[in-house]
């Protein structure tokens, strides 16, 4: 039986994470942890979170997972989700906070002067709602779920990846942002697969699927 590791490091709606991936892969083992053990010992993992960034980091520290999330992003098929996409990255405009690392690239809040729509009118921080994504990349995935198909989005900061390469999914909110990233075994988005209904359904489905 396939395990699915969903971290828990006292931030984030675990259950609506843990409920959707049950819905999708009723087979599998759906175990939210703060078990590094468990952790290391899972087939997936999945990274979720909200909140500040500065406490999700020490949050995590707390509980001794570094060790076991790097070691995971190294090595077995990992799904990031909102502030688990934001902490891979070197650091953080949130409290001046260093992330993981893991991705080359800082996380930037939403610049004031920027909050305008096309219209001219003012744009609210946090960004909250349903947002068309531009998929950038073929990637498992995507797949089945068709180019500006929208996801639900809670957040204040975005990540600026240094390697375009890595950008799979950009959407636009005051200016163009990424919202997705891939690389080798790692698949992290900015937006909320658990809430963005029959779309995120089939994301949660293709990473239970996915062999990279």
């Amino acid at each position: 039986m396939t395990t699915i590791a969903v971290i828990d490091y006292g931030m984030g709606n675990l259950r609506s994470v843990s409920k959707a991936l049950e819905h999708v892969a009723p087979q599998a083992r759906v175990q939210v942890t703060s078990d590094p053990a468990a952790v290391a010992a899972a087939d997936r993992v999945v990274f979720p979170g909200q909140g500040a960034m500065p406490d999700c980091m020490r949050e995590m520290e707390a509980r001794g997972l570094r060790p076991a999330v790097l070691a995971a992003a190294q090595a077995k098929p990992f799904l990031g989700i909102c502030i688990g996409l934001q902490m891979l990255f070197e650091s953080s405009d949130e409290g001046g906070v260093r992330g993981l690392g893991v991705l080359a690239g800082r996380v930037r809040r939403f610049a004031r002067e920027a909050m305008h729509d096309k219209e001219g009118r003012r744009l609210k921080v946090p960004h909250m709602g349903w947002n068309q994504v531009r998929q950038r990349t073929a990637h498992p995935l995507w797949s089945g779920i068709d180019d500006d198909t929208r996801f639900y989005f809670v957040h204040s900061y975005y990540a600026e990846v240094e390697d375009q390469r890595i950008e799979s999914g950009v959407s636009d909110y005051g200016l163009p942002f990424t919202c997705a990233v891939a690389r080798d075994n790692i698949f992290a988005v900015q937006f909320h697969p658990e809430k963005s209904h029959t779309a995120g359904l089939r994301m949660l489905l293709n990473f239970v699927d996915w062999n990279p």
